[in-house]
C-alpha cells in the first residue's frame, strides 16, 4: 500500500475517532450543564418563593464544575487552545517544531499520570466506601472521572501530532 493510501486510511480512522469523542464530549457537557441549571434554578425559586433550599443542588453543581473541567481539558486539546508560553518561539522561530513535539511529549506523559493516579485515587475511594454528604454519591464515581479524561487527553494529543504529521504544518 501506498504513502498516500496509508495517509487517507488514517485520515479516515481519526475522523471517526474525533467524531466519536466530540459527541460524547459535547453530549455529556450538554446534559451535566442543564442539570446543574435546572436545580441551581429550582433553588433559586424555592429560596427567595418559598423560602426553602435544596441542600442537595450545590453538591451537584459542584460535581459539574469537576467534571466540566476535565472534561472541556479533552476539548481545548481538539482546539488547540491549551495555554502555553511561547516567549521562546516568539524569539527563536525555528524552534517550534521541536518545542512543540517536546509540549506535546509532556502532554502524553501528564495524561499517562492522569489516568495511573486517578486510577489510584478512585480505587482508594471505592475501598473505602466513601460518600458525598448530601447526594451520597460514591466518591468513586466523582473521582474515576479523572482515568477516563486521561484516556482521552492522551488520544486527543496524538490525534493532535498525528494530524499534524500527516498535512505537514509543523515547523
Amino acid at each position: 500500500m501506498s504513502f498516500t493510501g496509508k495517509k487517507f486510511m488514517i485520515g479516515k480512522f481519526l475522523k471517526r475517532l474525533d467524531w466519536v469523542l466530540t459527541n460524547i464530549e459535547e453530549w455529556s457537557l450538554f446534559i451535566m450543564v442543564m442539570a446543574a441549571l435546572i436545580a441551581l434554578f429550582a433553588n433559586v425559586v424555592l429560596r427567595y418563593g418559598f423560602n426553602y433550599t435544596l441542600a442537595w443542588s450545590q453538591e451537584l453543581v459542584r460535581i459539574v464544575i469537576i467534571y466540566s473541567t476535565f472534561i472541556g481539558a479533552s476539548v481545548a486539546i481538539k482546539q488547540r487552545s491549551m495555554i502555553r508560553i511561547d516567549a521562546i518561539v516568539q524569539i527563536f522561530p525555528k524552534l517550534k517544531t521541536g518545542l512543540t513535539y517536546y509540549t506535546d511529549v509532556l502532554m502524553l506523559i501528564f495524561a499517562a499520570m492522569m489516568v495511573y493516579y486517578g486510577y489510584k485515587m478512585a480505587e482508594l475511594q471505592y475501598v473505602t466506601h466513601q460518600k458525598t454528604i448530601i447526594m451520597q454519591i460514591p466518591l468513586s464515581a466523582i473521582y474515576a472521572i479523572m482515568p477516563v479524561m486521561g484516556i482521552m487527553i492522551f488520544l486527543r494529543t496524538l490525534m493532535v501530532i498525528t494530524q499534524d504529521i500527516l498535512s505537514n504544518k509543523r515547523g
